[in-house]
């Protein structure tokens, strides 16, 4: 495990202050602000806090902006005030308690401590610190202007005791504020009154069946995600001038015309303050439970033509935005239209038209750069799983030749799959997308039997001996090896599994039809066993596309639900736990490469060595999973039931098995039986202490075995998404399937909801609707 700042026994003492802010609005704007520090130690003890205020600075190179001003005024009664002026912005004003000094400085580079040349001002950004640690009173302004303050407060504390400060940062002046200020009575009136409104809020959309301790892993989930939205400002052409002028050709040379400045959920506002195209995808389903619009924003953002390459590319990360995501943002698309029209009540077409056209862009780049022999069978590199391979698949090959991806072919199956969804949406309202319904549905097709059979080579990514899908290492002399190491990379192909519950053949008959006559044309792909779901109805006149027969299912199922391989207590590993005593040996080229479970950090220095997909668990491809088996049950019903765990005698239809998923992964958060977290481990004061054990981490990933948190410890982004299975699974049970009748009844309105909602987790709003409507 990472060594941690608890690590060093700091806090063991519990000399320590916590510091509590909260915000709370008045108005749009008229901000409050409180802190709470308590002085968790036997002593009373000192405590500067300086709240700071300042100006991003962008007059320093940009000299037709003008610069800013932050200037002490005189306050209301019992303050001291900070007016803030801005050409383009306005005024606004920071009001502290009079027991506060203010500190002012300039937002300025120290170019004498940084660089030996001299300041242009003689206040610079650290001249508040200098002040405060070294005493050096000449290093902030006395005339108290500035672009960067602070309201400096003193605080000698007793131990055990608290202490409150409160500030007020609002456009209205001093000569406004009515009888008792900034402050008092009305102040802490507004405060409560917002506290309130959020226990409100979060209690309306927690289901009431969720205990105390889920709802408040739900919450703070929700509310991780809420602080993780950050202002991101990145003009590549301009940043690439900056480092090596106009014949720059390093990383992100490709993308100048990007020009980023907007507010961006970041996957980590502590670690990974930058935004990336897969994780913004998740962070989107979250978004959805609390702020649909926010959410259709996002998703919207990437696919602008100031983000999205010319050629069709959505940008990665900003390490090289050329690094390719797997292509989750169709389906991301899909799910917050759907949710956004439960909750409104209005269909947002022209979001989903406009998202859907832009995809469309992206889907052709993929199959003209991904697909290198043109035989539906795609690469794509790590595609987000860095070290899960035998190889650093986004490095070329020490072997020559390429890679086709059981990964990157499955992502596009789905690709199809949620693009598919959309056209059919569209095309009922609009028939200029009949078209596109048509193409995506054969595109998906192709993929799939090439998935069986890749040509005359009949090498295909399916082995029957193991009952799993493998990556296939082509070499430079046209032969191809199955890379036969058990991951998630052949888990993926189960999560291209999507219902459609005949809206095709009931809005557009001719469509349907002009399909059935392809398959005619075509008898290898209706002959196909992957397709077999696409001609004979499931529960309630289903169809399922997917690219797996119920044989192939069953065999997949039985390896990913295997405690000895893939399903641990805490989710589903990302590689196989039958090689931890057992490494994977691949020999090539006179060399061996070896790949072993590690249920923790990585060991290898592969991809930067800073993550690991080889074992732990990854929240947002056990999502995938889950989603995969409630589409499943609701084409196969509850007849078609697995052993859960394997090996244990105890069947399962697919809802239990997501539910038994989707419990393993929220018990990472939950106190057990013996008041523990799993996700913190074996950290006791985490654990034990009432000051620690009920705030929530959600980590980047998850021990294999024990479930303990790993990785970035505010990676609340994609991890948020335990939120949602919280909510989905605390509404929809599988007594109110069986009761009602959702999968078998026929013609239910209940059945109608479910069914038009073409799969569970994909609208969880509708399935509110489907538990609320009509109870048993």
């Amino acid at each position: 495990m990472e060594y941690e700042l608890i690590d060093t026994g700091v806090f063991d003492q519990d000399r320590y202050f916590d510091v509590f802010v909260e915000y709370a609005k008045q108005s749009s704007e008229d901000i409050l602000i409180q802190i709470t520090v308590a002085n968790r130690g036997p002593e009373q003890a000192v405590l500067h806090l300086l709240p700071t205020l300042w100006f991003r600075n962008t007059w320093s190179w940009q000299d037709h902006l003008a610069k800013p001003l932050l200037e002490q005024i005189a306050g209301t009664d019992g303050s001291v005030t900070i007016a803030a002026s801005h050409a383009d912005l306005g005024v606004r004003y920071l009001y502290a308690q009079s027991t506060a000094r203010l500190l002012f400085t300039e937002n300025e580079t120290n170019h004498e401590r940084l660089f030996g040349s001299s300041n242009r001002s003689p206040y610079v950004k650290d001249g508040i610190n200098d002040y405060l640690i070294y005493g050096q009173s000449e290093k902030v302004n006395p005339n108290n202007v500035g672009t960067k303050a602070s309201s400096y407060y003193l605080l000698e504390i007793p131990g055990g005791e608290s202490r409150v400060v409160q500030l007020r940062l609002t456009s209205v002046a001093p000569k406004d504020f009515g009888e008792g200020g900034a402050f008092g009575a009305a102040f802490n009136q507004a405060i409560e009154i917002r506290r309130n409104e959020a226990d409100e809020f979060y209690q309306s959309i927690t289901p009431d069946s969720v205990g105390e301790d889920q709802a408040r892993v739900m919450r703070q989930a929700l509310a991780g995600m809420l602080w993780s939205k950050q202002y991101y400002g990145y003009n590549v052409d301009e940043w690439a001038a900056g480092h090596s002028g106009p014949s720059y050709a390093g990383r992100n040379s490709e993308w100048i015309h990007m020009m980023n400045q907007e507010i961006i959920s970041m996957p980590d506002k502590w670690e990974y303050p930058w935004y990336a195209a897969w994780d913004l995808a998740f962070h989107a389903l979250t978004f959805s439970m609390v702020d649909p619009e926010f959410a259709k924003q996002q998703l919207g953002l990437v696919l602008r033509d100031d983000y999205l390459h010319p050629s069709g590319q959505v940008p990665a990360y900003e390490w090289n935005f050329g690094d390719v995501n797997p292509p989750v943002h169709a389906w991301a698309s899909r799910f917050v239209y759907e949710v956004a029209k439960q909750s409104s009540g209005q269909a947002d077409v022209g979001f989903l038209e406009q998202i859907f056209q832009k995809l469309s862009l992206n889907f052709t780049w993929w199959v003209n750069r991904k697909d290198l022999r043109g035989k539906n069978i795609f690469g794509g590199g790590f595609l987000g799983l860095d070290n899960i391979g035998v190889f650093d698949r986004s490095a070329p090959l020490p072997t020559g030749g390429y890679l086709e991806q059981a990964d990157g072919t499955a992502w596009m199956a789905f690709y199809c799959q949620c693009m598919l969804q959309m056209a059919i949406e569209l095309a009922i309202q609009n028939p200029s997308y009949e078209d596109m319904v048509v193409k995506f549905a054969k595109h998906f097709a192709w993929i799939a039997l090439a998935m069986e059979n890749i040509g005359a080579e009949q090498q295909g990514m399916w082995d029957e001996e193991d009952g799993f899908f493998y990556d296939v290492l082509r070499l430079p002399d046209g032969t191809a090896t199955p890379l036969k190491l058990r991951s998630l990379v052949g888990l993926l192909p189960l999560c291209a599994a999507t219902v459609f519950g005949g809206e095709l053949r009931k809005s557009l008959p001719h469509i349907a039809e002009e399909l059935t006559t392809f398959f005619q044309n075509h008898p290898k792909l209706s002959r196909s066993v992957s397709l077999e779901t696409l001609f004979k109805d499931g529960a309630n006149g289903t169809r399922l596309m997917g690219l797996m027969d119920e044989k192939k299912i069953r065999r997949v199922l039985s390896r990913m639900l295997d405690e000895s391989e893939f399903l641990g207590q805490h989710g589903i590993r990302s590689i196989s736990r039958h090689y931890l005593d057992h490494q994977y040996v691949f020999r090539a080229g006179g060399q061996e490469y070896r790949v072993q479970y590690v249920p923790a950090e990585s060991d290898t220095g592969m991809f930067g060595g800073n993550s690991n997909w080889r074992g732990p668990v990854w929240m947002p491809i056990n999502v995938m999973l889950i989603r995969a088996l409630l589409n499943l049950y609701q084409y196969y019903g509850d007849d078609f039931r697995v052993e859960c765990p394997t090996g244990s005698g105890k069947l399962m239809n697919l809802f239990e098995v997501s539910q038994e998923i989707a419990n393993r992964l929220i018990r990472t958060f939950t106190r057990d039986a013996n008041g523990r977290r799993p996700v913190y481990g074996g950290t006791e004061k985490f654990q034990s202490d009432p000051h620690w054990r009920d705030y929530i981490l959600f980590y980047e990933f998850f021990h294999g075995d024990n479930g303990a948190g790993i990785g970035a410890s505010h990676q609340t982004g994609w991890t948020g998404t335990v939120a949602n299975l919280i909510q989905l699974f605390g509404r929809f049970k599988a007594a109110d399937i069986l009761a009602t009748g959702l999968i078998n009844a026929g013609s239910s309105k209940d059945t109608a909801v479910l069914t038009n909602a073409a799969t569970a987790l994909d609208h969880a709003e509708a399935l509110k609707s489907v538990s609320a409507s009509e109870p048993g």
